[in-house]
């Protein structure tokens, strides 16, 4: 039986930002197919999020290939990238800031159905469903951001990124401003939508005992670069680069932890 290709392939990526310019990752790889989940970890300035922003096209590559669903994303124009912005939808880290206070959660979800005619009463039923989702009540949609907790307003968010049934979600330290007990609901609320509707998922965080909750496969960053990628499981069990061996020793619980 043939493999089936990756859903998103990256190759020799480089980004460099700020004045003056300067590399911030280099030389970048990695493959990713449809329905698995791409644990992506490093410390802080490591390169995480750059990479995470350059795939939603926040930042531009210096040089190096991104496909996604065999289509060169560095080359597409109007229509083609707009696509691509619904099909790879950006869940941010900070549940506070990320949604619109003055917009009411069934008002931002339907900006996410339909940016130029978001009418509520449209799309009750759907919005409802999306809520649903997430475990969260429909009779919720007429409430403000302020009314939910930081984990609430991560399951929201998360609603918001499925609304446009996206074939990607990158999901950027989303547990990082959680407690414990809130991760782990996130963090199964994530198993669960990738068990029920075959979720894509790139999940970057710091914390490795979560990433290896979730994750199919891992990449590890050092100062923009790769020092380690493959199977989850092998990376944990027998990591072959020192920086990986120190983050592993240093994650709560280790070598076993567990949310299960």
């Amino acid at each position: 039986m043939r493999a089936r290709p990756p859903l998103l392939e990256i190759d020799g990526l480089n980004v460099h930002l700020g004045t003056p310019r300067k590399r911030i990752l280099k030389d970048v790889g990695l493959a990713l197919r449809a329905g698995e989940t791409l644990g992506l970890v490093g410390e802080s300035g490591s390169g995480k999020s750059t990479l995470a922003k350059t795939l939603v096209g926040v930042h531009r590559p210096s040089s190096g290939s991104v496909r996604f669903g065999g289509r060169d994303c560095l080359l597409a124009t109007g229509k083609e990238r707009a696509r691509l912005r619904r099909e790879i939808q950006y869940v941010p880290q900070d549940p506070y800031s990320s949604l619109d206070p003055r917009r009411t959660i069934g008002e931002t979800i339907a900006e996410a159905l339909d940016p130029r005619h978001p009418r509520v009463p449209t799309y009750r039923q759907r919005i409802v469903e999306l809520l649903g989702l997430v475990r969260i009540d429909g009779s919720a949609l007429d409430r403000y951001p302020r009314q939910f907790s930081g984990g609430q307003r991560q399951r929201i968010a998360i609603a918001r990124a499925l609304a446009v049934e996206p074939s990607l979600i990158i999901a950027d330290e989303i547990t990082s401003a959680l407690d414990l007990s809130t991760q782990a609901e996130v963090l199964s609320l994530l198993a669960d939508l990738k068990r029920s509707m075959g979720l894509t998922l790139v999940f970057v965080s710091h914390d490795l005992a979560v990433v290896r909750s979730i994750s199919d496969s891992l990449l590890v960053l050092l100062h923009g670069e790769v020092v380690e990628y493959g199977d989850a499981h092998e990376v944990f069990e027998a990591p072959a680069s020192d920086y990986t061996r120190t983050l592993i020793a240093s994650a709560p619980g280790a070598p076993g932890f567990s949310l299960d």
